[in-house]
């Protein structure tokens, strides 16, 4: 059954559909992560790009391979988007440590930062993508695939569903969730210092407890937002993906935040076991 454009289609029985928030995001998902039950959903298998939702897994695949955080690690030409010509705040000849990229890349969504990360991989970055994707199969994510570690490429694909999966996974590592949400940080460059600012506002809310965190742009993705948020005292998964416009995103998260506080929790888990069956 198809979805109008911008009406959402609840996983919930029919008495609780007409009174679902209307949520702009045209693919979404909500999890509730101590059940698995999803609450809220539209068009949540659509294989789509992911932007850079994508240095979540980035992050994961650094992680898992152990190299030493504290090593510095130089920002090339190498590094520089001829893709999108896009810009950074990451001058090339940049002098990091590995932690504090994987902490611009996180937190400020810095192109610059996940490419030096992935060409540092062992293998450089053709090992890393093959990381990525074993990565991705070993969580269940069987309608996604990468092919580089920044979300520059729109060939970096995935579906809301599977990125419920990579955001409870992403959860279980202290320095995702760390980074993800820190709201600013400042990093010495060699002309000074320079302030790094979280690109998503809302964890600096303080109406807003937010555990993991991540942003994506490009045209063919559109405005993607991916969270694990706490709502009255539960863990929540939050994937909204391909909105128009900059501040649809957050404002689909407020009518979320806002259409969970008026109903019972129970309720909803009930509606969605009835709706199921």
């Amino acid at each position: 059954m198809a979805a109008a454009k911008h009406s959402a289609m609840p996983l919930l029985a029919e008495a609780a559909r007409a009174d679902s928030p209307d949520l702009r995001s045209e693919s979404f998902l909500i999890v509730d992560q101590r059940s698995g039950e999803a609450l809220l959903a539209r068009n949540a298998d659509r294989v789509a790009p992911i932007a850079s939702i994508t240095k979540l897994m980035t992050a994961m695949v650094v992680l898992d391979r152990r190299q030493p955080l504290s090593e510095i690690l130089l920002v090339t030409e190498e590094d520089r988007d001829r893709l999108r010509k896009s810009r950074s705040r990451l001058p090339i000849g940049s002098r990091l440590s590995r932690e504090n990229l994987l902490r611009l890349a996180l937190m400020s969504s810095e192109n610059r930062a996940a490419a030096a990360l992935s060409r540092n991989y062992p293998g450089g970055q053709p090992a890393f993508a093959k990381a990525m994707n074993d990565k991705a199969r070993a969580l269940g994510m069987r309608r996604s695939h990468f092919v580089e570690g920044t979300g520059l490429s729109a060939d970096n694909v995935s579906t809301a569903r599977d990125l419920s999966l990579l955001l409870k996974a992403a959860s279980a590592y202290p320095l995702i969730r760390q980074f993800s949400t820190e709201a600013d940080h400042t990093v010495a460059l060699a002309r000074g210092q320079r302030e790094f600012r979280n690109t998503n506002p809302l964890v600096k809310d303080p109406n807003w407890e937010i555990s993991l965190s991540k942003t994506g742009y490009i045209e063919e993705a559109g405005r993607c937002l991916v969270m694990q948020t706490w709502m009255r005292g539960r863990p929540v998964l939050v994937v909204l993906l391909d909105s128009f416009g900059k501040r649809t995103r957050t404002a689909d998260a407020r009518r979320l935040q806002k259409w969970l506080a008026q109903r019972p929790w129970d309720a909803l888990v009930m509606a969605r076991k009835g709706a199921a069956g």
